[in-house]
């Protein structure tokens, strides 16, 4: 036995059982703080999936819901503006109006936003007048006959709003590209020039109809002019003319009537007749009065 060596004292009042029962109850109280946060993460965690799952569904439900509106509000422009003539149905009325079933919303936005729809009076050809309809209006009347019939339907960019410049020629960044020019003008000869003249200035048809200048008509109603046939111009599908050579054919006409004569006054675009028509007018009478004031001369 080493006489040297001190036992330690007991502390007073402390029992090791005691001990033992502290130190289990702090690791129980920290086991379930860890439980606690695992499953409040695990709860979170969940929610956020199930939010992530449900959200597109509640987006498509908003869409329908949306679309069921302007559906509505074009059946209720139907009933007072074009029922009378095209029937409660779109079924059409003999001697009044065709058919709409089918015709698509872009046939409607061709012809309701270029003013020619509603007609003042059963003409041979409706014209193009100040149009009646906001867009707003407009879109709305050719969602509810495209939702009776489907039919070919309005170009919309990305972001959702209606495609205008960027159907300006199949390789559009900004501006018109030459050579979708050059492309659209080729096409042009051999598929427009007949009725609507080499520049897109219009030209005479039978039976009090005409083809129209196109100038004026936007890069809308210029597609939906190819896609639908109009009145007397014929349809060109998909298959006849591509939506890249449609869109070259749009570059074409807005070059032609966006870019200022080089050879100065233009007499209108209409081509030789209005050029012969000139020159007889004004080269042959300058002519007749230079040769009549020589003869008084000598």
């Amino acid at each position: 036995m080493d006489t040297n060596s001190t036992p330690v004292p007991e502390q007073p009042g402390v029992q090791p059982e005691a001990v033992g029962a502290k130190k289990k109850r702090r690791n129980r109280k920290v086991k379930r703080t860890l439980a606690g946060a695992f499953a409040l993460t695990v709860g979170l965690t969940g929610a956020g999936v199930l939010a992530t799952a449900l959200t597109p569904d509640a987006q498509v439900a908003t869409a329908q819901r949306d679309d069921q509106a302007l559906i509505q509000e074009g059946n209720d422009i139907y009933d007072v503006a074009c029922i009378t003539c095209h029937g409660a149905n779109l079924q059409g009325v003999e001697d009044r109006g065709p058919s709409l079933i089918g015709v698509g919303a872009g046939s409607v936005y061709f012809q309701v936003h270029s003013g020619r729809m509603p007609m003042m009076s059963n003409d041979a050809q409706a014209e193009r007048k100040t149009p009646r309809y906001t867009e707003q209006q407009t879109l709305a009347l050719a969602a509810y006959v495209a939702a009776n019939g489907g039919g070919p339907d309005i170009v919309y960019n990305e972001d959702g709003s209606i495609a205008m410049e960027e159907l300006r020629g199949s390789n559009y960044n900004g501006q018109i590209q030459s050579e979708d020019v050059a492309r659209g003008g080729e096409l042009f000869r051999m598929n427009c020039a007949s009725c609507h003249n080499f520049t897109g200035k219009g030209g005479s048809l039978s039976s009090g109809k005409y083809a129209p200048p196109l100038g004026p008509a936007n890069e809308q109603e210029i597609y939906q002019a190819m896609l639908t046939g109009p009145q007397n111009m014929p349809k060109f599908s998909d298959r006849q003319l591509s939506a890249d050579e449609k869109k070259d054919l749009i570059a074409y006409i807005k070059s032609a009537s966006e870019t200022p004569s080089p050879a100065g006054w233009g007499l209108g675009g209409l081509g030789p007749v209005a050029e012969g028509l000139a020159m007889w007018i004004i080269g042959i009478t300058a002519l007749c009065a230079a040769a009549m004031w020589m003869g008084s001369r000598s």
